[in-house]
C-alpha cells in the first residue's frame, strides 16, 4: 500500500546506467577472472595441481590442450574471416555509438568486449604457436603460465582504463 512495489525495487537493483551500476562491475570482474582462469580451455587450478605432482592433472592437461587447440584452429580456419568481420562491425558500432554519440551502455559493453577480443586473438595465436606433437607437461605448464600473465596484463590495463573512463563519466554526469 505505502511501500515501493516489487518492480520499482527490481528497477532500482537492475539499473542500466552502466558505470554507476554494481552489476556492471560484477560482470567486469567475472569476465576477467574467467578469462585468466581458463587458459586455452585448461583451468588454472589444474596447472597448479600438475606442478605439484598430481598424476591425473599431468594426464589431463595435454588432452585438454589438444582438444581446445584443435577446436580453436578449426573454428579459425572455417569461420575466421567472417568472425573477424562481424566482430569488427560490432566493435565499430559499439565504439561509434558509445564514444561519438555518448551512449553509456555502448561504451560499457565496448570496454569489456574490445579487450576480450584481444584476448581471443592472443589465445588463437597461442594455439597456433604450440608445436605438434605437444611438448612435455612441464613446458606446457610454463607456456600456460606465460599466457595467463599476458591475459592478466591485458585485464589489469583494461580494468584501469574502464575504471578511469567510468569515473570520469560518472563525475561528469553528476556535475550536470
Amino acid at each position: 500500500m505505502g511501500g515501493p512495489s516489487w518492480y520499482e525495487i527490481l528497477g532500482d537493483v537492475m539499473d542500466l546506467r552502466s558505470f554507476s551500476s554494481m552489476w556492471y562491475w560484477i560482470v567486469v570482474a567475472l569476465a576477467w577472472s574467467t578469462a585468466s582462469h581458463w587458459i586455452l580451455g585448461v583451468p588454472w587450478d589444474m596447472v597448479r595441481r600438475a606442478r605439484r605432482g598430481s598424476a591425473r592433472a599431468r594426464e589431463d592437461i595435454p588432452a585438454l590442450i589438444a582438444i581446445h587447440r584443435r577446436r580453436w584452429l578449426e573454428v579459425a580456419d572455417l569461420a575466421g574471416p567472417v568472425a573477424a568481420l562481424i566482430t569488427g562491425f560490432l566493435l565499430s558500432v559499439l565504439g561509434v555509438s558509445g564514444f561519438l554519440y555518448g551512449i553509456e551502455f555502448a561504451q560499457a559493453v565496448f570496454l569489456i568486449l574490445a579487450p576480450m577480443t584481444w584476448v581471443g586473438a592472443m589465445t588463437l595465436s597461442f594455439a597456433r604457436a604450440l608445436p605438434d606433437p605437444l611438448p612435455p607437461v612441464e613446458e606446457l605448464a610454463a607456456r600456460l603460465a606465460m599466457q595467463r600473465r599476458r591475459i592478466q596484463l591485458v585485464g589489469v590495463l583494461s580494468i584501469f582504463a574502464t575504471a578511469f573512463w567510468g569515473m570520469a563519466r560518472v563525475m561528469h554526469a553528476s556535475v550536470l
